[in-house]
């Protein structure tokens, strides 16, 4: 807002630069619920023995959280449409957290009453985490304009990198020294306490009590949706079929979707199986897995990073969305596709560099979410945002499921690498040739 100075000149009030500590909780929330969904990956092995799931098991253990994640998904983004981005978020945050930390107690029960209880709880946790990313993508959209919204989108994004980064080694320390239980404990209260710090910083932007009108200029006018949450799309109160046709049958969004499963399919196998093939495969011990896990995930959360910078630095050259998104999508998952390269190698070292590589490229590529905040209709935002993750996390529901088979029939991860591999080249095929032009979507009845 202008004001004027001692001498009676105009003076500008620089813009606050509140969108940027926005999407930093988004990123420290996003952080945590992937960390909550994969402690399963770090405590697997010795939760195996003490339980008795074998492989084939452990794959359907895997999948409670994903059938609940996509089960919750169209409801989650109602909800978020309905009742607005804050409300549902935080919610959802402290619900999952309080499960999460009630995982840890289930070896009070024994044998298979133990391994239902843990199941239902990972379960509970899949349906309270569903609005998360939809959530992400809403925020996104209402707080940033265009030229920055891949870079937002990437650092959300990037969380699920710098989760593994930063709390696998925690989390192989907690199990090797106080047990697998113990990793659920702890990540059941940081998000308990998460929830109340973030309920200080997150706000719409036409409602955040720090942001000055100069900010909200700048991000309306760069195309953000600052009153996503105002009027028709907070009040509406029943589910328009007729807007969710045409979500379902728009051919730029159904090749959105379809990538976005084949790049989910490389996301689920490093925060389910990777660490166990670590363990199984290579012979490695927990407490070293949880370390070297932490490689390729830092290369993951570099390669996040870049791939939004990158977007958005073609945007301000190219002026197309389209050459903007697909570039790096396009290069990341050609990247990706080394790890296939571990296959012919003995040599550990090896075996992390085109982890490293393929986890680099998979960051790269991960622009699905800035493509949704770029398409999704102003109206229908979180339900938009819910089918793209619906669709997406279908791969965490067949992928670990069909890599624990892969792996029982032929006691190896090769053909499991081969699996996930081809997932790239599919979404490769699916940007470039299903997607067509990237632009937001108009619906042509008003909701």
């Amino acid at each position: 807002m202008a004001q004027v100075n001692e001498v009676g000149d105009v003076v500008h009030a620089r813009k606050t630069n509140v969108r940027w500590h926005v999407v930093i909780i988004l990123f420290i929330i996003t952080a945590v619920s992937v960390d909550d969904r994969s402690t399963l990956a770090i405590a697997g092995k010795d939760m195996t023995t003490s339980l008795g799931i074998n492989p084939g098991q452990m794959g359907w253990v895997f999948s409670a959280f994903a059938w609940a994640y996509c089960m919750a998904q169209i409801p989650g983004g109602w909800l978020l449409d309905r009742f607005g981005s804050k409300k549902i978020y935080l919610c959802g945050l402290c619900l999952w957290s309080v499960f999460t930390l009630l995982q840890g107690f289930v070896e009070v029960f024994h044998g298979s009453t133990a391994i239902i209880c843990f199941t239902v709880l990972l379960f509970l946790v899949g349906l309270c985490e569903a609005p998360v990313m939809p959530g992400n993508s809403r925020f996104v959209a209402a707080w940033f304009p265009s030229k920055e919204r891949a870079t937002a989108a990437a650092v959300f994004n990037s969380a699920q990198y710098f989760a593994t980064a930063i709390f696998a080694p925690i989390m192989g320390w907690l199990t090797l020294n106080y047990g697998w239980q113990s990793i659920f404990i702890f990540m059941g209260l940081l998000g308990i306490i998460i929830t109340f710090s973030a309920a200080r910083v997150i706000h719409n932007p036409l409602n955040h009590p720090r942001v000055n009108d100069e900010e909200i200029e700048y991000i309306r006018e760069g195309g953000a949706l600052v009153d996503m949450d105002q009027g028709k799309s907070k009040t509406a109160s029943a589910f328009n079929i007729s807007a969710f046709k045409q979500l379902v049958t728009n051919r730029m969004l159904l090749g959105i979707y379809l990538g976005q499963y084949c790049i989910n399919v490389l996301t689920f196998f490093f925060i389910t199986w990777f660490p166990l093939y670590l363990a199984m495969d290579k012979g490695l011990d927990i407490k070293t897995v949880g370390f070297i896990a932490a490689i390729p995930a830092i290369c993951g959360f570099l390669g996040g990073l870049m791939g939004g910078v990158i977007s958005d630095r073609i945007l301000r050259i190219t002026k197309s969305l389209s050459i903007a998104r697909k570039t790096p999508i396009v290069l990341g998952m050609l990247l990706s596709m080394v790890m296939v390269f571990c296959n012919y190698v003995d040599s550990i070292y090896l075996v992390v560099l085109f982890m490293s590589l393929a986890f680099l490229g998979k960051g790269i590529g991960a622009l699905g979410w800035a493509v949704m905040s770029d398409t999704a209709p102003k109206e229908m935002a979180g339900v938009a945002g819910g089918l793209f993750n619906l669709c997406g996390n279908f791969a965490g529901i067949i992928s670990p499921v069909v890599i624990g088979y892969i792996v029982k029939a032929t006691g190896h991860f090769e053909w499991a690498l081969v699996f996930v591999a081809i997932h790239a080249l599919i979404a490769i095929f699916s940007f470039v040739v299903i997607v067509g032009p990237v632009k937001r979507i108009e619906l042509k009845k008003a909701l």
